[in-house]
């Protein structure tokens, strides 16, 4: 049973990983790239697909915090 358990984590934790990762990658590039994207009028999209992966991230974590918290992973 904690070899499922173990499993199961690590099929849900490398996804949320990635999603961080496409996170710091997407703000880097937003960042460097802002006046270029400010001048074709792109940046307030860039921004609210940021703030969309931030918010997807924040959530996947917390509901595999909470799985675990449950005994459920």
């Amino acid at each position: 049973m904690k070899l499922k358990n173990t499993k199961l984590r690590i099929a849900w934790i490398i996804p949320n990983v990635f999603c961080y990762l496409m996170l710091i990658g997407l703000t880097i590039f937003v960042v460097v790239n802002s006046n270029g994207l400010y001048e074709i009028n792109e940046l307030p999209i860039y921004v609210i697909l940021i703030l969309m992966l931030f918010i997807v991230s924040v959530f996947g974590s917390y509901q595999i915090w909470n799985w675990m918290k449950d005994g459920k992973m």
